[in-house]
């Protein structure tokens, strides 16, 4: 009897304790959230209230009931961040509290795995440097300017292989600087500390100039135009050389000065006349060029037309001079995004660079301009420079120059000239979706995307052109998969955006047959406006590239007579007429292949109000995404592109739109 008592208790004691957590499991993050309201919201800004915690201010992000992106800016919070609350929000993507009155020192947040993006700028924070974020191998972006860290700055941040982004500015750090240098790295800003000794001349820090190193003393090295004392000069290798007082006699200073006068005039003579003579020798090289012809197919201007590097068409052709223009003066190069983004180069510099031609389109041609240095940009050189006017020329190049994200290539600079507009890009190595889809058009297509590759690609994208969209009111204009680049981490990045309104608009040139297909109905003729309807559209036709692997043009209409929207929708017609399942055994993959091939055709609706806008685009994608995630196993084996399921299929030819 008493077994039997006590088997009835404990059952009832383990059916109190699961029942105690199911409520606890159903809320997912809202108790925690609740937890670090208390910690940091005395004066209960955060109207948080209900069980449906994804709906709550400052949550962005949400994943079954699990906080993904939590924004919380500008609300005056205060007190301490608590290390056992945050390290429970174990799906967070993207962390910010920027711009609060938070103190006392960063947690230790190790717990945060799935960190992407920390932005803690503008707040109270003190204590040493955050050594926990070193293990946060999926980190991108580490924002802390403006606090009061102290301490100083880890070398295992080397370890952060997809480092986009460190802002550590106007803080108390002592030390060295580590020796970054991942090939990632495109925004660094130290200013504003107490930092000494040298410099790394890694190639990830060689980008950048003075200004990310300034109001450091201390420092010394080749960025900063200041030597540092080598170690037999009688002191550490580190210790910058100042000026000092030098003993000497007076008349010893003056034979040296006469010796130094002399040659140095018998040098600028000398270099009066080099100088004459490159002159020339650029003048000429600008004809040959004007004189060379355009790409010759649409499938090699597709491959090789991308503005950010890494391109196909005409790769490998060297000029031999350079760059060259018709004006006068040299001029210099206008950096944008503010003055810690400049980079240690100067309009000199890219004048002597080597030039490769990576493509030729609509717009201008397109180079990878290696410098002396070793540093690489890629360089757009406008075909039109005389419009749109001056005035408004610089106005687009202010706002284009302020995009920053990590899926849109950064401008870094422009050059305006009375003949000549250049636009210079980050170089990106990795080539483009174009490259990644077809592979070398003369050796065959490369090879098929598995589905996960495509919905992480459709992510990227969507991510990117949202941000242009709803932050500065543009359009892309030109979204295509020769305008997306792959960066150090195979992110998908766009590039060539914004640049539609300096077509001049009396123009009788068409866009090339392999543009013309990725653009919205209404907008085929080159005088129409583009907007972000037309975005959605073209964003529609690159996911359906992804998923059937067919080049909009060359594929399609040259072989089946239709555009690649056309085509789908005959083969879904053909689909469901024929009852076929020719993915059968591969139910969820398929599932999830039809879940982006309806976001797709759903952008591709021929009247423009019909088709979704950006953010709900890619609301979709993120809920496919979280849910093949959660069903995904390491046995499926699915079919790489959408259109390896529909392949058998019989085609008719079908007449474009």
């Amino acid at each position: 009897m008493v077994c039997i008592i006590w088997r009835h208790s404990l059952l009832f004691i383990v059916l109190a304790s699961v029942l105690s957590f199911l409520p606890c499991a159903q809320s997912g993050d809202a108790e925690v959230l609740l937890s670090l309201k208390s910690a940091i919201d005395p004066l209960n800004r955060l109207r948080w209230e209900g069980n449906t915690v994804c709906q709550w201010h400052g949550v962005k992000g949400c994943i079954n009931g699990r906080v993904t992106k939590l924004v919380l800016e500008f609300l005056n919070l205060t007190g301490t961040l608590d290390q056992k609350i945050l390290n429970q929000l174990g799906q967070l993507r993207v962390l910010s509290f920027k711009e609060n009155s938070i103190s006392g020192p960063i947690p230790d947040m190790s717990g945060l795995v799935n960190l992407k993006s920390l932005y803690l700028n503008r707040n109270n924070f003190s204590g040493n440097f955050p050594a926990s974020i070193s293990s946060l191998h999926r980190l991108k972006i580490v924002v802390l300017a403006g606090n009061q860290i102290s301490g100083s700055i880890p070398d295992s941040l080397t370890k952060l292989a997809r480092l986009y982004v460190m802002y550590l500015q106007d803080n108390q750090l002592t030390g060295s600087i580590p020796p970054l240098n991942q090939t990632s790295l495109r925004f660094f800003n130290v200013s504003g500390n107490q930092l000494s000794g040298d410099i790394p001349a890694t190639a990830a820090l060689l980008r950048f100039n003075a200004s990310s190193f300034s109001g450091n003393i201390d420092l010394c090295g080749v960025q900063v135009n200041n030597q540092c004392r080598s170690p037999t000069a009688g002191g550490p290798s580190s210790a910058p050389v100042y000026p000092a007082e030098r003993k000497g006699s007076a008349s010893r200073r003056s034979k040296l000065i006469k010796i130094i006068a002399g040659t140095l005039g018998g040098f600028v003579g000398l270099v009066v006349l080099l100088l004459l003579c490159i002159c020339c020798k650029r003048k000429l090289s600008s004809k040959e060029e004007k004189s060379k012809g355009e790409v010759g197919s649409a499938e090699a201007a597709e491959a090789g037309e991308a503005s950010g590097g890494g391109g196909g068409g005409n790769t490998g052709q060297k000029e031999g001079g350079g760059f060259s223009w018709e004006g006068e003066g040299l001029g210099s190069l206008v950096f944008l995004g503010g003055g810690d983004q400049q980079m240690s180069y100067s309009m000199e510099d890219l004048l002597k660079a080597s030039a490769e031609t990576l493509g030729r389109g609509t717009m201008g041609s397109t180079y990878k301009a290696v410098m002396e240095s070793g540093y690489i940009v890629t360089v757009k050189r406008l075909k039109d420079a005389r419009y749109p006017r001056l005035d408004e020329f610089r106005r687009q190049m202010d706002l284009l120059g302020r995009l920053r994200h990590p899926n849109v290539v950064p401008l870094r600079a422009y050059f305006q000239a009375k003949e000549e507009r250049l636009l210079v890009y980050d170089y990106f190595p990795n080539g483009s979706l174009f490259t990644l889809i077809h592979g070398s058009r003369t050796s065959g297509s490369g090879k098929p995307l598995h589905w996960t590759s495509c919905l992480k690609i459709a992510e990227d994208l969507g991510t990117g052109l949202l941000y242009i969209h709803q932050n500065y009111g543009l359009a892309h204009g030109n979204l295509k998969s020769s305008n997306i680049l792959l960066g150090s981490d195979f992110e998908s990045c766009l590039t060539d955006y914004g640049l539609s309104s300096f077509r001049d608009p009396d123009s009788l040139q068409e866009p090339s047959a392999a543009s013309l297909f990725y653009r919205a109905p209404e907008c085929r003729d080159i005088r129409s406006p583009v907007n972000q309807q037309s975005d959605v559209y073209s964003f529609g036709v690159l996911l359906l590239e992804l998923l059937t692997g067919k080049t909009p043009y060359q594929d399609l209409v040259q072989e089946h007579g239709s555009d690649i929207p056309s085509w789908v929708r005959s083969v879904r017609e053909e689909e469901t007429e024929s009852g076929d399942d020719p993915a059968s055994g591969n139910e969820a993959s398929e599932e999830k292949l039809q879940a982006l091939l309806n976001i797709a055709m759903a952008c591709v609706c021929i009247a423009p109000e019909n088709r979704p806008t950006m953010r709900e685009v890619l609301k979709m994608i993120r809920d496919t995404r979280a849910e093949a995630q959660v069903s995904s196993n390491s046995s499926d084996h699915s079919p790489g592109r959408w259109s390896d399921t529909v392949q058998s299929f019989p085609r008719e030819e079908h007449q474009s739109i």
